[in-house]
């Protein structure tokens, strides 16, 4: 591989000028973990990176298929590349990510956008590098999918400068929720050796980070693929032991594998964050069968109980699906009802975007559009009061603020998040970036707190 980087540098440094690159990911943060990856090599490569697309000698931009409207974005951005690569013959395109591994995906770019130079997909990452030297010496185009790959420790990462860091432990998923092309596009669920996870983070305290975030599609599967392994409750009682970490977060976690000993261990660990993302998606017995969700509305009100009386100050967010195939307004009214009982710190919801090639593609959906929106609408409507309720209860209250930079609604400010990730608005200097301030809660919305250091 040396020997790859050595003939692209020399290659970067032949043009007379600085090469630059442009990087996006899209998507969730397991998108963004993996474009950190990508990064650490093109900066091995000898590139600078720009954030102006017109100046890039590279672009790459790694996707997501999540959602039907993410995808017709990233189909937008990438045909807005066309003019870019009549004004510049020697730009190299690269997409990749979760929609380039789906066969549909890679023949819409190999015939209608073939100033693509490089498509791959999540799989076999460590093979960008001489996918882009191939694509150099020969002028071909490469469109490689592979179905499955090893998980290839030590590869090189370039984070955001920061106090906090995201890190993988798991990648894909088994779970196969009917409506999810995840399992699909990332591939069955591999988890990273426990030791690469603390020696990563490790080194990652070394250089400043105090807060970490787990990263997986179901962190809590962690370690069942793993003879002779760990489990992530275990996991997690071993990273709380790292000198120089000060607040662990994960995400996401699976309600029918979050299990007591886990439950014992985030109360237990003094820097795992009382906070949690617990996805319900529905509140109805029958839409959560028909999404395979392998729990009951019963089961999940029970854990939620189990969770509460184990950390009584737990913030809890989930996500929610209005509108999955045939969801009746009775339905409907029971994810309000799950809703209303749990109380949630905030959620994310979306109406159900059919994704080929799922179960629940295949479902037929009488539903009107219509009733969708206004369900949305009036589930938002609902969780934003209940939001402000719950901020109200900060007012007065003194809370340690992990400060993240400078607030994007009012430039003036800077902003931070709490342990229970809430986010704070305050008057600072912006030497206190990455640091810890105590901030006092004086005025709240319903999705953020203003307050003034103490």
């Amino acid at each position: 591989m040396e020997n790859v980087y050595e003939k692209l540098r020399r290659h970067v440094l032949s043009a007379g000028k600085t090469k630059k690159a442009y990087t996006k990911a899209y998507g969730c943060a397991q998108n963004e973990a993996d474009m950190e990856t990508l990064r650490g090599m093109i900066e091995i490569m000898g590139y600078e990176f720009t954030d102006d697309q017109s100046e890039a000698d590279l672009i790459t931009i790694n996707t997501c298929a999540v959602r039907e409207g993410a995808e017709d974005r990233i189909y937008g951005n990438v045909g807005a590349f066309k003019k870019l690569k009549e004004k510049n013959p020697d730009l190299i395109i690269v997409v990749s990510g979760c929609m380039t591994q789906q066969e549909k995906t890679v023949e819409k770019l190999k015939n209608s956008y073939p100033y693509v130079d490089i498509v791959f997909g999540t799989h076999g990452i460590e093979k960008f590098p001489e996918r882009l030297l191939r694509r150099l010496e020969t002028g071909k185009r490469i469109l490689e999918i592979e179905e499955k790959s090893e998980i290839v420790e030590g590869l090189p990462m370039k984070r955001k400068e920061g106090a906090s860091a995201n890190v993988s432990i798991i990648y894909g998923c088994n779970n196969f929720c009917s409506y999810c092309i995840v399992p699909y596009a990332r591939g069955r669920e591999r988890s990273r050796s426990w030791e690469s996870i603390v020696s990563e983070i490790e080194q990652l305290a070394k250089k400043g980070v105090t807060e970490i975030t787990l990263l997986g599609q179901n962190v809590n599967s962690y370690g069942k693929d793993l003879e002779g392994g760990i489990n992530f409750a275990q996991l997690l009682r071993k990273i709380n032991e790292i000198e120089g970490i000060k607040r662990i977060r994960f995400m996401t976690s699976h309600p029918k594998d979050l299990s007591d000993e886990l439950i014992l261990a985030m109360a237990e660990c003094d820097k795992v964050c009382k906070q949690l993302h617990l996805p319900v998606q529905a509140g109805s017995n029958r839409v959560l069968r028909d999404m395979n969700r392998k729990y009951t509305r019963e089961d999940y009100l029970a854990l939620v109980d189990r969770i509460r009386k184990a950390i009584p100050d737990i913030t809890l967010t989930t996500d929610i699906i209005v509108g999955f195939p045939n969801e009746t307004k009775e339905e409907f009214e029971d994810t309000l009802d799950i809703v209303k009982k749990v109380r949630y710190d905030g959620i994310f919801s979306f109406i159900y975007s059919k994704r080929s090639g799922t179960p629940a593609a295949k479902m037929p959906d009488v539903t009107p559009e219509k009733e969708k929106s206004e369900n949305l609408t009036r589930l938002l409507e609902v969780q934003k009061e209940i939001q402000l309720e719950i901020n109200k209860t900060y007012l007065g209250k003194t809370l340690e603020v992990l400060v993240d930079g400078t607030s994007k609604t009012d430039e003036q400010l800077l902003s931070g998040r709490t342990e229970g990730g809430k986010i704070v608005h305050f008057a600072g200097e912006k030497d206190l970036v990455g640091k810890y301030v105590n901030v006092k809660i004086t005025s709240v919305k319903s999705f953020y707190l203003t307050g003034e250091i103490v």
